[in-house]
C-alpha cells in the first residue's frame, strides 16, 4: 500500500466528517446568531435564551439528518471494505 492510497483514503475520511458535523453544527450556529441579534437589540440577557433555541435546533437537525447521516457513514464503511483487495494489492 503506497502512501498517497492511505493519505486518499483518509482525505475522504475527514471530508466526510466535515460535512456530517458542519450539517448537524451550522443551523444551531444560525439560529443562535439570530438569538444574539435578538438579544442586542432588546437587551436582553438571559442565559437560557441563548442556549435553550440552539440546543433544540441541533436536536431537530440530528433527527432530521439522522437518516442521511447513517448512509453516508454506511456507504464510506463499504466502500472502504470493498477496497481492501485493492489497496493492499
Amino acid at each position: 500500500m503506497s502512501p498517497e492510497v492511505v493519505v486518499e483514503v483518509f482525505r475522504s475520511a475527514l471530508f466526510i466528517i466535515i460535512t456530517l458535523v458542519s450539517a448537524i453544527v451550522v443551523p444551531g450556529l444560525i439560529i443562535g446568531l439570530i438569538v444574539a441579534i435578538f438579544q442586542a437589540a432588546t437587551s436582553i440577557n438571559e442565559q437560557t435564551l441563548s442556549f435553550l433555541p440552539r440546543l433544540l435546533m441541533t436536536l431537530a437537525a440530528m433527527m432530521f439528518l439522522a437518516n442521511w447521516i447513517f448512509a453516508t457513514i454506511i456507504g464510506f464503511t463499504t466502500e472502504l471494505y470493498l477496497s481492501i483487495p485493492e489497496l493492499i494489492g
